[in-house]
């Protein structure tokens, strides 16, 4: 404590002059004392790196190297997965593994190097680990992909929790994605990244760093291969990339470096490798496959922190219904709950929630209720007795319930690292489906807790269950909002069996894919914050998190008509697209806008409903896969570099290119293609790849472009599922995949294939495993002589 946080805590409660303001005061003052008492000094500390290699053990999969300081375990699963864990670590615990340590690969052998190392050869790639503790990560041809250095260790003279730093080395052509939600990517420019999550405290832009959901995940992509690195470590740190420089002195290559530090916790990481698409779908078979959202997930939603009472909620939804506005979900904010507390409803502003959810629910609509972790700390309040019968709360070193300050005033915070806690908490969730509720959105769950000055979060000495081992902030902070995750959804699965969970999460950490997706957070209204909202989720993506989306139009201020169109048409081709505004914000809906945003609005929503069936195959594809909804231009052309550097533009699937407008007053812009044909689908025209094309832009669309050959489904004008199939290139070929929904239960879904082939001077389309070319659903065919044709 100094006399800068003095002042800052004094002007704290100047400004906000409120038994609130006192109460953060407080909270800010009681986390400092509980760290002072709590937290070791780190004092003097001992420094240690690996020593002269002094023999192997082997084992399935590899093997243990032993060094004179230290010893390093090599596995390879039997899916291709490479682990390295120094000093004993294990792949178990985590919460990032979906299962306990994955079946290693008995055709893996730890067997000697010719430089005096040892090394495990496997199908995919090699490991190589020298004589001083350096691992080199192979291609199976023997190209470098990654060299790991000797890792250095920093441990307390006392003992307890040290310190570690891994410098690693690629290729001087390698750039660098992931660690989770970054503003200013979705490639991680020169500098260093903090691994803490984190609530900036108010809306951000791009270069604002660290966010709500960070990650030690990392995606690298050079011309030698792409490999994913995870570095299974949940406490505070931070990782720094240099891109490397080609021809840098004398002709000689600079290599990429990425230093990864971490405060405390093992030092153990997996490695996948191969094209982006195997990398992410060994990522999902490590860390579990996506979570399936119910097909209403995938249209569009209004939300808004202020709507205030039911009566408010009906004119928004009147007003869509009026105009003909599709609208599948409306989602209640913090001021539908009685004085901000959990898990209740205000009944004057909302007197007859279910009757109400049910109305909404037979046109078509669901409501999404949010849910914030912290408990209002005062007897007599349900939820806090429960919790406090059930032993759910989060405790200081002392053995005292942890306090902070959040809505509803002084707070106390379930440990989800608690499978007691969880349980108790999943119970929850029936009073919100007894209101009609359908989906959840979990916010302030990094977690947040009010300050005036220092961290808004728990105190890093507060005690954590950690699943039985004991803990304490460090290491259960990242996982806070990924453990409430798996509560909410555990819940939801035992209480409607039937119906598959929608949820997503402010925060999160590694696999929180299981259960659910993410959202932006509170994205400043302005163009850049626009262009922030279209590297959020391709970085997310990227760390196998596909389903996530932006605010629209922004969390605070009033964009401008032409920034909330241009925000609405990128938001129809994302994952979750939802207008969202804080409190103080201008308005959202569509007709706020004049009579010319509104028309284009509305063409949007009539072009996202008839896409519909194409996102609820990426959603299934996603599932299966690992594969993201929206990815990256060099996605299928790695090697591209231009495509690399390419942040403007993404893939939608395999089979669009989207082209969002990000800056004002642009009427056509520039668009990269990756290489092949792609027909603009507004005018028909063919492009052909690689290469940059200069297309229209105008205020009524962004640019789209449709892969030829491909088989896209839509949604025809009865409601039916249809096929729009894409010229292949003269004596080319192409497909796509469908997979129809069964409904928004547990059914499994007819996975379809289908192919195109030119055939006497007309396209044929054919589904696999049909005798001749009836695909057994309507069909259109376009991109024939530059225009759409029937």
């Amino acid at each position: 404590m100094n006399g800068h946080d003095l002042v800052r805590s004094v002007k704290a409660v100047g400004m906000v002059g409120t038994a609130q303001g006192l109460r953060t005061v407080r909270s800010s003052w009681r986390r400092w004392r509980a760290d002072s008492k709590g937290l070791a000094p780190r004092g003097t500390e001992r420094a240690r790196v690996p020593g002269a290699v002094t023999g192997m053990e082997p084992a399935p999969g590899g093997g243990v190297v032993r060094f004179a300081r230290s010893e390093l375990r090599v596995r390879v699963t039997s899916g291709g997965a490479v682990f390295l864990g120094w000093d004993g670590a294990e792949p178990d615990p985590s919460y990032a593994l979906s299962c306990r340590s994955p079946e290693p690969d008995p055709r893996a052998v730890l067997e000697p190097d010719k430089e005096g190392g040892w090394r495990v050869v496997s199908e995919r790639a090699t490991v190589v680990v020298s004589r001083h503790g350096a691992v080199e990560l192979r291609t199976p041809g023997g190209v470098m992909l990654r060299r790991d250095l000797p890792p250095r260790w920093w441990e307390p003279a006392e003992g307890g929790a040290g310190r570690w730093l891994q410098r690693s080395e690629v290729a001087a052509d390698a750039r660098f994605f992931g660690l989770g939600g970054r503003s200013g990517g979705p490639r991680l420019r020169n500098g260093t990244y903090r691994l803490w999550n984190t609530d900036p405290g108010g809306s951000f832009g791009p270069g604002d760093d660290p966010l709500y959901i960070t990650m030690p995940v990392q995606m690298v992509v050079a011309d030698a291969g792409t490999h994913l690195v995870f570095h299974d470590n949940s406490w505070e740190g931070e990782v720094s990339v240099h891109e490397g420089v080609e021809g840098a002195g004398s002709g000689h290559d600079r290599a990429g470096v990425c230093e990864v530090r971490m405060s405390g916790g093992p030092l153990r990481s997996w490695t996948m490798v191969g094209t982006p698409a195997r990398v992410l779908h060994s990522w999902a078979s490590l860390t579990g496959p996506p979570a399936l959202p119910p097909s209403w997930a995938l249209g569009h939603h209004h939300a808004r922190w202020g709507f205030g009472s039911e009566q408010e909620v009906r004119r928004v939804v009147a007003g869509y219904q009026g105009r003909g506005l599709p609208l599948d979900a409306v989602h209640l904010d913090i001021d539908h709950y009685d004085a901000h507390q959990v898990f209740t409803v205000d009944k004057e502003r909302f007197p007859k929630l279910p009757q109400f959810a049910d109305e909404l629910g037979r046109s078509g609509i669901r409501l999404v209720s949010i849910v914030d972790p912290a408990v209002k700390c005062e007897p007599g309040v349900e939820v806090y007795d429960s919790g406090t019968a059930a032993d759910a709360f989060v405790r200081d070193a002392a053995g005292r319930p942890v306090r902070g300050v959040v809505w509803p005033g002084e707070a106390v915070y379930p440990d989800f690292t608690d499978p007691r806690a969880r349980e108790w908490w999943g119970t929850l969730y029936e009073e919100r489906l007894e209101q009609g509720f359908s989906g959840f959105w979990h916010d302030m769950n990094e977690p947040v807790s009010f300050a005036a000055f220092g961290e808004a979060t728990l105190p890093r000495s507060a005690r954590h269950s950690m699943e039985g081992r004991g803990g304490d902030h460090r290491e259960a902070h990242n996982v806070y909002g990924l453990a409430m995750a798996r509560a909410g959804y555990e819940a939801l699965r035992r209480l409607h069996p039937e119906e598959r969970p929608f949820l997503f999460s402010r925060s999160g950490w590694a696999g929180m894919q299981r259960y659910g997706g993410t959202w932006s957070g509170d994205v400043s209204t302005g163009w850049p914050g626009l262009r922030a909202s279209l590297s959020l989720v391709l970085g997310l993506g990227l760390c196998g998190v596909p389903y996530s989306g932006p605010d629209v139009g922004g969390f605070d201020g009033s964009p401008s008509p032409e920034l909330y169109l241009r925000w609405f048409q990128l938001g129809a081709y994302l994952p979750l697209f939802r207008t969202h505004a804080a409190i103080t914000a201008g308005r959202r809906e569509p007709w706020e806008f004049g009579d010319e945003v509104l028309g284009h609005a509305r063409e949007v929503l009539v072009e996202r409903r008839r896409l519909l069936p194409y996102f609820v195959t990426l959603a299934h594809l996603a599932r299966r896969t690992g594969a993201p909804y929206v990815r990256p231009l060099w996605w299928g052309s790695p090697e591209d570099r231009a495509l690399r550097d390419c942040e403007d533009a993404f893939l939608l699937g395999d089979s669009l290119l989207v082209a969002p407008v990000l800056e004002s007053g642009a009427a056509c812009r520039a668009v990269r293609l990756p290489r092949g044909r792609w027909y603009d689908t507004a005018t028909g025209m063919a492009y052909e790849g690689p290469g940059t094309v200069l297309v229209e832009a105008p205020l009524a669309r962004i640019p789209v472009f449709a892969r030829a050959g491909t088989v896209l489904p839509v949604r025809g004008c009865e409601g039916g599922l249809e096929l729009e199939a894409w010229a292949p290139a003269q004596g080319g070929t192409g497909g796509g995949l469908v997979v129809a929904d069964a409904g928004d239960g547990w059914a499994e879904a007819e996975l379809e294939r289908f192919t195109t082939r030119w055939s006497g001077g007309s396209v044929v389309v054919e589904r696999d495993g049909d005798a001749g070319p009836a695909p057994g659903r309507p069909v259109r065919v376009r991109g024939l002589g530059g225009a759409a044709e029937v």
